[in-house]
């Protein structure tokens, strides 16, 4: 509103403008504290061969509003929206990596992942909370429900640092892991709802609400591949640069995970299986167009990450976790043991030898993004024991988050197998090279001209030995051969001079 006195032009919504400015200043404050404070948490850690991701979460608590309280009001309240699609982000890059051979071999063993570990945890919590925490079997239950979910935050992003270097390849646990703990997420948070209805006036179908997870699984998967599929024709038809690529796949992920939420009160869909499910899609159809966007989406993550695990350790309430004391950690303890024997039962049958299995095992350890994301709605809806809850939740951050993302670590490097002739190879080979994709241009320096990049062909070369003739003993190193077209506005595509590397780039023996 503007008022006229005496000549004079008053705006009075002149203090809300200072205040918006303010708030946005503060934000990018915060934003500012995230990017140096985790990088910084990240580096410390790794210099003591600890995870980097233990110490952003540590930054997130320290610098969180329950701590010292560095982050600005805003930066807290869009905190939700910045984990979301950082978590997209992420499991874009999973989905991507999720071949349809691998997913066929531990098939069986992900279903089974997904539910009996944490219908194990759950039976323990119940059994145990109102002995340790005097609260009803109802309430128990419910801490339980919400302690039974694994964090796709923390075991992602380490699942697919072992698939980038080729670790458990041969057997596909990376990506048993990566399968199962995605629809474990599906699978408890629709018991949560269950349990939750329990405390309504109203009577809760309980055979419904467990339809609605093969229900929410399969929608989930099919908003995934149908865009997907779109997306794979749509990049075939128009020559896009992979920017642009990469950009309209993470605007499609993130439109699904919207549509998720607008269709909840219609129809359950598990909107982060959908995203899982694009990536899938093109890699089946078309691997150099997936490895291009999994290139530029890697670099993403590189801030995504830092976003995701400060945000995350930010909503950790210290305090409340204190409230919860020896009992509450005796509760989680328990409940990860019969977690523990729950997965291992699931394992029963696969070609796992026992250390693979106490891998999977810790694993499934990790709790961070549901936890935080659940724990305070039973205090919100009422529930009589919902301040309790609330505290184990936290609680059980604190205690596996750290914990179990260095035993992933470590045991990984340890227990998984690492082939000599590792996809991997190929990848390291590309990085130190900077050697171009498939659809990617690159410019002669001698001539000026632009080449695009039209065909590559991975092959493991044989060296002489001690200058004898090639071996099949002789070491393997990785190569790849490149052929190149010259790009002409005055040329159709498939027409004209092709180029190919005159020797196939290779790694030394010395690096192999």
């Amino acid at each position: 509103m503007i008022v006229f006195g005496g000549g004079t032009i008053v705006h009075s919504r002149r203090p809300m403008g200072i205040n918006r400015v303010r708030e946005r200043a503060a934000m990018a404050a915060s934003l500012s504290l995230i990017i140096l404070l985790g990088l910084l948490a990240d580096y410390l850690f790794r210099k003591f061969n600890l995870p980097g991701l233990v110490g952003m979460l540590m930054a997130g608590v320290v610098c969180g509003p329950f701590v010292l309280d560095l982050l600005s009001p805003g930066m807290q309240q869009a905190s939700g929206d910045f984990r979301k699609i950082a978590l997209i982000v992420i499991l874009l890059r999973a989905g991507f990596e999720l071949r349809r051979d691998t997913l066929h071999r531990v098939g069986s063993a992900a279903l089974l992942m997904s539910a009996v570990p944490a219908v194990f945890e759950i039976a323990a919590v119940a059994l145990v909370a109102p002995l340790l925490l005097d609260m009803s079997y109802l309430d128990a239950a419910l801490l339980g429900a919400i302690l039974g979910a694994v964090s796709p935050a923390v075991v992602v992003p380490l699942m697919i640092d072992f698939m980038d270097r080729g670790r458990g390849a041969r057997k596909g646990i990376p990506t048993l892991i990566l399968a199962a703990s995605s629809i474990d997420d599906v699978f408890v948070i629709v018991l949560f709802s269950i349990i939750l209805g329990m405390y309504g006036a109203e009577s809760v179908n309980i055979w419904a609400k467990l339809a609605q997870i093969p229900t929410s699984i399969l929608i989930g998967i099919a908003a995934g591949l149908i865009p997907g599929y779109g997306l794979y024709r749509l990049f075939v038809r128009y020559d896009w640069r992979p920017p642009k690529r990469t950009i309209v796949v993470l605007g499609v992920s993130i439109f699904i995970t919207w549509l998720e939420s607008a269709v909840a009160h219609v129809v359950p869909m598990a909107g982060l299986l959908g995203v899982m499910a694009i990536g899938v899609i093109i890699l089946e159809k078309s691997e150099p167009i997936a490895h291009i966007i999994s290139q530029k989406l890697k670099k993403l993550w590189i801030f995504a990450e830092l976003l995701l695990f400060v945000l995350v350790g930010a909503q950790v309430n210290v305090r409340v976790a204190w409230e919860a004391g020896l009992a509450g950690a005796l509760v989680v303890c328990i409940g990860l043991a019969f977690r523990s024997i729950g997965t291992y039962v699931s394992l029963a049958g696969t070609p796992l030898d026992m250390k693979e299995k106490i891998f999977c095992v810790a694993a499934y350890i990790p709790k961070a993004t549901v936890q935080a994301a659940i724990g305070s709605v039973p205090l919100a809806c009422g529930v009589p024991a919902g301040e309790v809850i609330l505290a184990v939740a936290v609680l059980s951050i604190l205690l596996t988050a750290p914990v179990g993302a260095v035993a992933i670590s470590v045991l990984g490097d340890k227990v998984l197998d690492h082939s000599p002739q590792s996809t991997y190879r190929f990848k390291e080979l590309r990085e130190q090279m900077e050697l171009p994709r498939v659809g990617e241009r690159v410019r002669s320096k001698q001539f000026g001209t632009v080449w695009k990049v039209i065909e590559e062909r991975e092959a493991w070369l044989r060296q002489p030995v001690s200058g004898g003739p090639r071996s099949d003993r002789a070491p393997a190193t990785p190569a790849v051969h490149l052929r190149f077209w010259q790009e002409d506005e005055s040329r159709q595509p498939g027409t004209g001079r092709t180029l190919k590397t005159p020797k196939p780039v290779q790694a030394s023996i010395a690096g192999s």
